[in-house]
């Protein structure tokens, strides 16, 4: 079975930004433009891992702060306390938010330890120019993208459950200062996940 062509092979060039097929540039014009949406034309981006993973990196930084800092304060028939994100887990299965529980756990604990494992993968693998499971590689490249939209999720959750618990005389419940960092961990992957040119994927020996 002989292996389906690559683009070099083919002449063309796929947009970054915007997925359209063009024809590559002779060597030597690194001005090119994609003709629908602007962006320059490269076959791959510079520095695509290095950029990556000082992304990476300064995300895991940010996700300790996140996780041993307090991100909500919360006010129950009089008692106050902090809650680092694990406590607040806790505190909302006790009191039977069990959705919002669980919600929380699965986007501040299981999603983001998911991306950190599978971005780190990747970028280790394309820089050792590995041909171990292409596909599943560039499907795991495309779930971080997706899983993305919806990392704010759970900081979501804490301001709405900020907001509604304020009209019970007995409770509240206020953001505190671990949200931020968790909110800048959230942005420090996403733009890890962008800088990684997935098309490093497919490159090396077969």
């Amino acid at each position: 079975m002989n292996p389906r062509p690559r683009a070099h092979q083919l002449g063309v060039l796929g947009c970054h930004a915007c997925g359209l097929v063009s024809e590559a540039p002779a060597d030597g014009h690194d001005d090119a433009r994609c003709q629908r949406c602007g962006a320059r034309l490269q076959r791959r981006r510079p520095d695509s891992i290095a950029r990556a993973f000082a992304f990476l990196l300064a995300g895991i930084i940010f996700y300790i702060p996140a996780n041993t800092m307090p991100v909500m304060y919360t006010v129950m028939l009089n008692r106050g306390s902090d809650n680092t994100i694990l406590q607040g887990v806790v505190a909302f299965w006790k009191h039977g938010a069990y959705g919002i529980a669980l919600v929380i756990f699965v986007a501040s604990v299981a999603v983001p330890c998911a991306k950190f494992l599978i971005l780190g993968l990747l970028m280790v693998t394309a820089r050792r120019g590995s041909p171990w499971a292409r596909r599943e590689r560039a499907r795991l490249h495309r779930l971080v993208e997706l899983a993305g939209y919806w990392s704010m999720l759970d900081v979501l959750v804490v301001a709405v459950a900020a907001a509604l618990v304020q009209f019970r005389a007995l409770a509240v419940v206020e953001p505190r200062p671990g949200i931020l960092f968790f909110g800048g961990m959230v942005i420090l992957t996403m733009l890890s996940a962008m800088q990684f040119d997935p098309r490093l994927t497919w490159d090396g020996k077969d």
